[in-house]
């Protein structure tokens, strides 16, 4: 384009140029005078021709500069998305035929990939999730890697939702989520900032509409959130816990300020929900982690009906606003004896933890609900052809019909890269 540009300059230059020289010789019979004024229109010729390529190639630089803006900004804009071309998970899970068992994984997007690693090396983990580009590059790496993936999961943390109620979370080495001020007391439940808490998030829908651009429609586009009773008892606390004591006796002691907690957290939850969907997330998952804390009355009461809220609130939302309806999975780990009680959540598909028999939990949700699940992490640490041998019974028992591939929690960070492999090939082999 310069050398077009340059070209056009230079022509225009030499037009006006002989035209003057004509001039002058036609009128001018002065030898000497001849040569001073020809000098000086070759000064004034050569002024002319450097400003019109400096005016031009300002021109040049502005029209690529908005171009590019233009090409950015329509990557964060949630229209004219690629057409999509395996639509496996989403028939699984809405009860359609499939031509083979979808299959991904929790936590793909994770610690096991030598690409992820690269990327938290230059950035601390939070960074990553509040970073549209980096989440969509750490997102898209398994995809690259393991071709017979049928979906991608947005990478973020369910603990972004504390984070945008107003309290710190940091990612510590070696020990995972810490909070360094957790809720001591059922009063510090009015100092959380509710309102404006999904703006404080958009970074979340950001990073899915990019990626629903940079994907290019080759599988659909998870979006999740952690279910109120496990964002609840983080916030209290103050990080992972085997016990969850403190959060128990609260349970015990503050009935009334945990519903009003989990109220609270369901509001934030259902808005977020919706922000992801108008943002391009094609199926929303809801990650109940620490459900086999709860026995079953406790599920009863501090879980099921805030899941249960969640699902309808985002279905009557996401009518309200005209936008089409995405099929949502609730995954309760530890939940297999209350598989009765989700049924009648309202959710389209249900996750299964590695203890769960496929067919005994069929035998309980019947054939309404799509399951999904459930290799142990742990058996990725066979060698490949043990673990091809193990998915393969275990998508038999499931069976074609509303089934979606997955392990029964997240992979684990030293699972080797060939297992990942052997998995995914394998459930599409088996049936």
């Amino acid at each position: 384009m310069t050398f077009t540009v340059f070209n056009i300059c230079l022509s225009l230059s030499l037009s006006i140029g002989l035209w003057l020289v004509y001039c002058v010789c036609m009128y001018v019979r002065d030898s000497k005078t001849v040569i001073s004024l020809l000098r000086f229109l070759i000064v004034i010729i050569l002024q002319l021709l450097i400003a019109v390529l400096l005016i031009l190639s300002n021109l040049a630089l502005i029209f690529q500069t908005l171009s590019i803006m233009e090409d950015k900004n329509v990557e964060f804009i949630a229209k004219n998305f690629p057409e999509l071309k395996n639509d496996r998970l989403l028939r699984a899970a809405l009860g359609k035929e499939v031509d083979k068992v979808p299959v991904w994984v929790m936590r793909q997007a994770g610690r096991y990939l030598p690409e992820f690693q690269e990327v938290r090396a230059k950035h601390d983990f939070f960074t990553v999730c509040r970073t549209p580009e980096l989440a969509c590059e750490v997102t898209l790496q398994p995809l690259r890697r393991y071709p017979h993936l049928d979906a991608s999961i947005i990478f973020s943390d369910i603990l972004v939702i504390p984070q945008a109620l107003g309290m710190t979370v940091e990612m510590h080495p070696g020990v995972g989520p810490v909070f360094p001020s957790p809720l001591q007391d059922p009063s510090e439940i009015d100092n959380l900032k509710e309102e404006g808490a999904v703006d404080r998030l958009l970074y979340v829908g950001k990073a899915i509409t990019l990626t629903r651009h940079k994907i290019e429609g080759k599988v659909p586009l998870i979006g999740f959130t952690g279910a109120p009773f496990t964002l609840m008892g983080y916030m209290i606390e103050g990080g992972g816990s085997k016990t969850m004591s403190k959060t128990k006796e609260w349970l015990e002691k503050y009935p009334k300020d945990v519903h009003k907690l989990l109220s609270l957290l369901t509001r934030v939850i259902i808005d977020y929900l919706i922000m992801q969907v108008e943002s391009g997330a094609q199926l929303l998952q809801v990650f109940e982690s620490s459900a086999d804390h709860l026995n079953r009355d406790q599920f009863i009461e501090f879980s099921a009906p805030y899941l249960k809220d969640i699902r309808s609130g985002v279905k009557n939302k996401i009518e309200a606003k005209n936008l089409e309806q995405v099929p949502m999975t609730v995954f309760a780990k530890g939940g297999g004896p209350y598989l009765d009680v989700q049924t009648g959540l309202g959710y389209d598909t249900i996750g299964l933890d590695w203890t769960v028999d496929p067919e005994e939990a069929r035998k309980i949700v019947g054939d309404n609900f799509t399951l999904q699940g459930n290799l142990d992490p742990q058996d990725l640490y066979r060698t490949p052809e043990e673990i091809t041998k193990m998915t393969i019974e275990m998508v038999q028992k499931f069976g074609k019909k509303r089934y979606i591939a997955n392990l029964g929690h997240g992979i684990t960070p030293q699972t080797p890269l060939e297992s990942m492999k052997a998995f995914t090939e394998a459930v599409h082999e088996a049936l």
